[in-house]
């Protein structure tokens, strides 16, 4: 693995560390010490999920405009101001206010991140994005665990080392990130009429693939949420909610050699990988149904944790492949928006289906959102493939894979 790639992993654990001090707790804080209610917890992750979306989509255009260090420079630097407004007043309703900038800084991050990881490993393959998926949970390990012991001596305490770690990663970006950069990528014209053709069936598949990737967070981001809060009303001590959290990040890191031997041998595949993957998080949702205790929540999560090992690194690596020069920053920033548009939708759904009716019913839909997600990686390159074909056997030095 390149130096550079080095450096963009160990930016992005920190970036993650500083991030899950709050992220996993947003719920808690929100319901119990503000005083609201989980339907408008909900609306507020969304709002900050919503801000995330553009701030992806922001990130992506800017990576291929101005190039990645620029990038992710303007995104630490709007994320890092509003925390440390958050870290003096973090009261209603400025606490919404700030996330809502928080969301939208740190989303310019992630597929700037991701776009120059794919830059500067292109040879790495799926290799180059594990390594950025991995660091992040290495991070949620560190800053949910952490977070979960400083949060039950003072929240407080919380804002305050979200703001250090923050400021530690503009360092860290700031003198490491600046001779890395994605700038210098090929611009596609869209004059091009044979690649403009190929590009748009490209992104056509990209939109059906993310659509299951989207309906996947939808469900993973209820474990923040809704049943972050839900464990409480069980008498489930905040301290082993952020366990779960530690064992996620954990599982990822050290099982990567295990899963690397199921995925050689079982999921020679991207979209074999992906299909596994939904399946496992299926079953982890079936579990967590019938959970009534910190263990039945613990199998839930590890079963969790083995498909989003599965799905996770998957769809960056695949929107890279399909991805056309100089548009690399683009396809990552379409990826994170849905997948930040699924931690939008999630909370709300879920809050409001907790209020008024029952998480046995939440956890029926998620896993019937589940089983639709299966379809959409199931036929996501159909027609790209059936276009490729046709022109291949028409024109086969040109479009030829």
């Amino acid at each position: 693995m390149p130096r550079s790639l080095w450096l963009l992993v160990i930016g992005m654990m920190i970036n993650v560390t500083g991030a899950s001090f709050l992220w996993p707790l947003n719920t808690i804080y929100i319901h119990e010490h503000l005083g609201k209610s989980l339907t408008l917890a909900g609306i507020v992750l969304m709002l900050n999920a919503a801000a995330g979306v553009i701030g992806n989509l922001v990130g992506g255009v800017l990576f291929d405009k101005i190039g990645g260090y620029k990038s992710i420079l303007i995104g630490i630097v709007i994320t890092l101001v509003s925390i440390v407004i958050l870290m003096f007043n973090h009261s209603w309703p400025v606490y919404m206010y700030l996330l809502i900038f928080i969301g939208f800084g740190s989303g310019i991050v992630f597929p700037a991140t991701y776009a120059l990881a794919g830059t500067v490993w292109p040879e790495g393959g799926r290799k180059a994005f594990n390594s950025i998926y991995v660091a992040q949970n290495v991070g949620v390990a560190a800053g949910a665990s952490l977070g979960g012991i400083v949060a039950s001596i003072s929240f407080n305490y919380i804002f305050v080392a979200n703001a250090a770690l923050y400021a530690f990663f503009f360092f860290v970006a700031f003198f490491g990130y600046r001779n890395i950069d994605g700038a210098n990528a090929k611009q596609t014209s869209i004059l091009n009429e044979k690649t403009a053709i190929k590009s748009r069936h490209k992104f056509t598949a990209l939109i059906i693939l993310c659509t299951g990737y989207l309906l996947c967070w939808v469900g993973y981001v209820q474990w923040p949420s809704t049943i972050s809060s839900y464990t409480q009303t069980l008498n489930i001590p905040i301290s082993q909610y952020s366990l779960l959290w530690t064992i996620n990040g954990a599982m990822i890191v050290l099982g990567q050699p295990l899963i690397s031997m199921f995925v050689k041998r079982f999921a020679k595949t991207l979209k074999r990988q992906m299909i596994i993957g939904f399946v496992v998080f299926m079953f982890s949702f079936v579990i967590a149904s019938f959970a009534e205790q910190f263990t039945g929540f613990l199998v839930a999560m590890v079963i969790l944790t083995i498909g989003e090992m599965l799905v996770w690194p998957a769809v960056p690596t695949i929107a890279n492949d399909l991805a056309p020069e100089g548009r690399q920053g683009f396809y990552q920033g379409f990826v994170n928006s849905t997948a930040t548009g699924g931690r939008m939708i999630g909370p709300i759904l879920g809050g409001v289906i907790a209020d008024y009716y029952n998480m046995n019913l939440l956890f029926i839909i998620i896993i019937t959102l589940l089983a639709v997600g299966i379809f959409t990686t199931f036929i996501y390159d159909k027609k790209l493939n059936a276009v490729i074909e046709k022109k291949r056997s028409q024109e086969p030095d040109v479009y030829g894979v």
